[in-house]
């Protein structure tokens, strides 16, 4: 990918984050890349290292902290409440994604096209970068958030990514492990904010790097998340699943009853009944709770708009 634009900004504004864990193998990488291309406000977190990443990090020339819990979303939300730069991008310490290509995720933010941008790791990858079964699950896992929450997004779990300070500021993010993605993926659209994904280079982890992610454990909890996270932005879909569980469950009932010729086929019947009507009563749940959701949203963005225009108004005087 090539940059044919020209920003002139201060690159001092830009706080480099990295949350990292056992990268002894690759941060330094990372760290130089960036300084490469003029970027030396880096921010390591660290969650506690067994190896000699906070060591080389250090050596490297990055800010190194100590991260005072554990998990990614951690160190995330950690780092969130310390920034006072303008704009800040997140990249993971494992050397699968490329510091020089920053540009294609901050420009957007610094032109104000985006509150918030999301390397599209999906569409960028390379040959062995994502096994079979991590590529399934993150399909998997967008295609069911995109169900979800109405979004055009393809890659939610990315790591590589750039926010405004403002964007950071309204979020109210709480998980501590890998969810984390989801969570601040969803917080930026409940708070309407603009985001923008922009196709990335994803490489394959080096060897030297082991990945912290278990797909399977970690796939439910995500897509658990996700399912959880959608009772607020679409309770449509989050009472609709049930009840589409219940109707299934109905129809089934009703098409086993002519076989069923001993005394319990009346039994079979009135469930059958049972759970057409608890469908049907989920279905209206969901119905009147995503009309209330809409005017939640609806009445946020308001006020929203409206406090852009008193900070303009400020501003001025």
């Amino acid at each position: 990918m090539t940059e044919d634009r020209t920003l002139i900004f201060d690159k001092n504004d830009v706080c480099i984050f990295i949350p990292v864990l056992n990268e002894e193998g690759a941060i330094k990488d990372v760290i130089e890349g960036f300084k490469n291309v003029g970027y030396t406000n880096i921010l390591v977190y660290d969650g506690n290292s067994k190896d000699k990443t906070r060591e080389v990090a250090a050596a490297a020339g990055a800010r190194v902290v100590v991260q005072s819990g554990k998990g990614k979303g951690q160190a995330m939300i950690q780092a969130f409440d310390a920034m006072t730069e303008k704009y800040m991008v997140m990249i993971d310490g494992d050397g699968t994604e490329l510091p020089e290509e920053i540009h294609h995720l901050l420009y957007p933010v610094l032109e104000g096209k985006a509150d918030h941008v999301a390397g599209n790791r999906i569409a960028g990858r390379t040959p062995g970068a994502f096994t079979a079964l991590n590529l399934l699950g993150n399909r998997m896992i967008n295609w069911f958030f995109r169900r979800a929450f109405h979004s055009g997004l393809r890659d939610i779990l990315t790591g590589y990514r750039a926010f405004t300070r403002e964007s950071i500021q309204a979020l109210d993010l709480k998980q501590n492990g890998f969810v984390i993605e989801t969570e601040l993926t969803v917080e930026c659209l409940t708070k309407g904010q603009k985001i923008l994904e922009v196709p990335i280079t994803y490489l394959p982890r080096p060897e030297k790097v082991e990945t912290k992610l278990h797909p399977i454990r970690d796939g439910y909890r995500i897509s658990m998340a996700i399912y959880k996270y959608s009772r607020f932005y679409n309770p449509l879909f989050f009472f609709g699943v049930w009840s589409l569980l219940s109707f299934t469950i109905a129809l089934l009932l009703i098409a086993l009853h002519p076989f069923i010729t001993w005394h319990g086929g009346s039994i079979f019947g009135t469930a059958s009944v049972f759970f057409a009507g608890i469908g049907a009563l989920l279905l209206v749940a969901g119905f009147v709770a995503d009309i209330s959701a809409t005017l939640h949203r609806k009445t946020l963005k308001a006020i929203q708009a409206n406090r852009k225009e008193q900070e303009k108004e400020y501003d001025q005087f």
